[in-house]
């Protein structure tokens, strides 16, 4: 029986797929009571097989002659017998969707007891049975249960014609009876279970793309709450830890007008922060918004070192090679040297040197960032450089972070001077 959740889901599923209506009443009323469907086809058939059941008899009624009353206990067992396998075979019909081979295999017996009837004919067991075969396990079965079944029917009635049991007549009745009769049932079978199949395919890969459907936007969620998770990490972080560093100056020197430089640094950090943000939120709202749909560029390079040598922090830049990259890639490198740069003025604060080195290649783009105040425990397990592996990946690179020979820390980018297929668009889905 199915449990109440599972079919509130089946009915959420169908209405999902927004599935038609089964055309005519009759169809659907038989679609929604397949009992009551199995019932009726059960009694129809038994009435109709139990007619032939009873005419055993090769006597007129009321014949008294020896042979009559001889042949008449035989007569009335025989009959009997044969009403049994006919009732027993039309009970199995109400099982016919869950055992179409033994309802199939209780027709043919039945077929096979009216060769012992005393006069031609036949009844409608085998065309249901042949249909359900065909509709319930496959136009395969069915075939083969039909040759088999007609076959072995066909040689039972010639053998008992040749010995004299029956006459020619109800041999061949038999055979050609059962043989149009379960031609029809499985023809029609057929073709009714490979429409039923058909449909179920149909509608099972729609409740697949259903799945699908909703774990790519799952998905998708994900991959966009990572990216803006990314970009607030390095907006954020960044912009904050050269305020607090202006900050602090402003409030330790005595001199005003350093003190009035650093405040105004630190207004203009904000600002350009509170730009970033505003810029790369537009894109979360629904409404229609004056907001610009793409986020500014990250900081370059040497705007973050120079904003990190306005907080005081010795830093120094150094590029060789021509700078000719993609944009993802250059993307990737801003973000690593503000990640980078932001991490030593944190961790770092007592550093007396912090180093930026870009390297250009035909072939690759390496980037490190060195500084000698950084201990081995510190900036190993933040946000900030999960997010610049998932960065240095996407353009299939590689980053290092850890501590490097005369007591500095290290952070290296081996990044590929080409982008990967797609990276273009992904780039700019990275900026939003």
């Amino acid at each position: 029986m199915t449990s109440p959740r599972s079919r509130s889901d089946s009915i959420r599923e169908d209405e999902e797929l927004r599935l038609p209506r089964a055309p005519g009443v009759i169809r659907r009323f038989w679609a929604r009571h397949p009992i009551v469907a199995d019932v009726l086809i059960a009694l129809l058939c038994l009435t109709l097989s139990l007619v032939p059941a009873r005419m055993v008899a090769p006597y007129a009624p009321g014949d008294s002659s020896a042979a009559a009353v001889d042949a008449a206990p035989a007569l009335v067992l025989q009959s009997v017998l044969i009403s049994l396998v006919v009732v027993a075979a039309c009970a199995l019909l109400m099982r016919r969707r869950q055992w179409p081979v033994a309802a199939f295999v209780a027709a043919v017996a039945v077929s096979v007891s009216y060769l012992f009837v005393s006069v031609p004919t036949g009844g409608p067991l085998l065309l249901v049975t042949s249909y359900s075969l065909a509709v319930y396990r496959s136009p395969r079965a069915c075939w083969r249960g039909l040759a088999i079944a007609l076959a072995s029917l066909a040689a039972l009635a010639f053998a008992l014609e040749r010995t004299g049991v029956i006459t020619f007549q109800i041999a061949a009745n038999a055979v050609i009876g059962e043989l149009v009769l379960g031609l029809i049932g499985a023809l029609i079978g057929i073709n009714v279970g490979g429409r039923r199949r058909y449909i179920e395919a149909v509608i099972d890969r729609s409740r697949q793309l259903l799945v699908e459907r909703d774990q790519q936007a799952q998905l998708a969620a994900a991959g966009e709450r990572a990216r803006i998770a990314r970009e607030m990490h390095d907006i954020v972080s960044h912009s904050l830890t050269v305020i607090v560093a202006l900050s602090e100056g402003a409030a330790a020197t005595p001199d005003h007008e350093r003190a009035r430089v650093a405040a105004t640094a630190s207004a203009a950090t904000a600002r350009s922060a509170l730009t970033e943000m505003r810029a790369m939120l537009g894109v979360l709202r629904d409404d229609a918004s004056p907001l610009p749909l793409a986020p500014l560029e990250p900081v370059q390079p040497h705007d973050t070192v120079a904003s990190a040598q306005r907080a005081g922090y010795p830093v120094k830049l150094a590029v060789s090679g021509k700078a000719d990259v993609s944009p993802a890639v250059a993307h990737v490198i801003a973000r690593i040297v503000q990640e980078g740069v932001t991490n030593a003025m944190r961790h770092a604060p007592a550093a007396t040197a912090i180093s930026v080195h870009l390297d250009h290649t035909p072939e690759a783009v390496t980037v490190e960032i060195f500084n000698d105040g950084v201990v081995e425990s510190a900036g190993t397990g933040g946000f900030g450089l999960r997010g610049l592996s998932e960065r240095a990946a996407h353009v299939r690179g590689r980053l290092h972070s850890g501590p490097a020979a005369g007591g500095r820390w290290s952070l290296r980018a081996d990044l590929p001077n080409g982008a990967p297929p797609g990276a273009a668009e992904d780039s700019l889905k990275e900026t939003r």
